[in-house]
């Protein structure tokens, strides 16, 4: 879905929209140049930068696709379009976190359809996936799995929360989406709800007042894993579990995937969980969904207290 900031001038955004046109055409040198001219009409057309920035990445002109994402992030600081990752994908800049503003842009567009595209799109099954490593997790410490208090990350619409319903007294919420939150609102499964990135609803959290932290798919837009993961462990009561899936890579450390997303390695998780003093349980390969017809790889993880 892409994301239109109308530049004002009625003939720019003319340009831009046959661009568009042409473009899902698959005319896209024509698409490029009317792109150019949009934005040589109107310097501060992000939007139009930013549609200029993929074009010349499709054709292979990668350092006129670099010169167009930056102008695109200098039109709009906020970053609404994801410039920065274009920049990081290409090699244009250093792997670093995402702009708030262009994951809560992201998911506010999606929300209406979220659900929707996950399930019948992408066969998702994070939720699902969480619920089997928890049940495991709690089975092999001979601990019920049943939590009274759950904190539910990145909770989107609601999927997790759904799925846990039987075995939580009480969800809260985070997302840093106010469109993903209403979503989740409606479902009735939350005490509370927060608009929040995931850190920062973590900070509000007291000491040891959770005894379970999920994340489905929400880490997969963090690149960092060790601030969140010493935040859970100070939020979660002894004996808490934290469970989390991640894309997952081959190599070591992070990487920025063709996918936009964060992909984690093996090694990485079980540093970074070590870090935190947790107790790792069990880290398994766990695909949550598909794209373009394949198996994105992924890990699914969980650690206590």
């Amino acid at each position: 879905m892409a994301l239109f900031l109308s530049s004002g001038n009625l003939i720019a955004d003319r340009r831009y929209d046959f661009g568009r046109d042409l473009q899902l055409r698959g005319d896209l040198a024509g698409a490029a140049d009317l792109m150019t001219q949009a934005a040589e009409l109107e310097p501060g057309f992000a939007s139009a930068w930013f549609a200029l920035g993929d074009l010349r990445e499709q054709l292979g002109e990668r350092d006129s696709a670099i010169v167009a994402y930056r102008l695109a992030r200098e039109a709009d600081p906020d970053d609404r379009h994801g410039a920065t990752l274009r920049l990081m994908r290409l090699g244009a800049e250093q792997l670093s976190a995402m702009p708030p503003s262009y994951v809560r842009t992201l998911f506010d567009q999606y929300a209406p359809k979220f659900d929707k595209t996950l399930i019948n799109d992408l066969d998702y099954r994070g939720p699902e996936i969480l619920l089997k490593a928890v049940l495991a997790a709690r089975h092999a410490a001979k601990l019920p799995a049943h939590f009274k208090r759950a904190l539910d990350l990145g909770c989107g619409t609601g999927l997790a929360a759904r799925e846990f319903a039987s075995l939580v007294d009480e969800f809260v919420g985070i997302d840093l989406s106010p469109g993903m939150i209403e979503r989740a609102r409606a479902t009735g499964l939350y005490m509370r709800l927060n608009v929040a990135d995931m850190l920062q609803g973590l900070h509000d959290q007291p000491a040891e007042s959770a005894n379970l932290i999920l994340a489905a798919d929400a880490v997969v837009y963090v690149p960092d894993l060790a601030p969140l993961l010493t935040e859970a462990a100070r939020v979660l009561k002894p004996q808490g579990l934290v469970a989390f899936t991640v894309e997952a890579h081959g190599g070591d450390g992070v990487i920025l995937g063709p996918s936009l997303r964060y992909a984690h390695s093996d090694g990485y998780l079980r540093s970074v969980i070590a870090d935190a003093k947790l107790k790792v349980c069990a880290i398994a390969p766990a695909s949550t969904r598909i794209e373009a017809g394949e198996t994105v790889p992924g890990l699914v993880a969980t650690a206590s207290k």
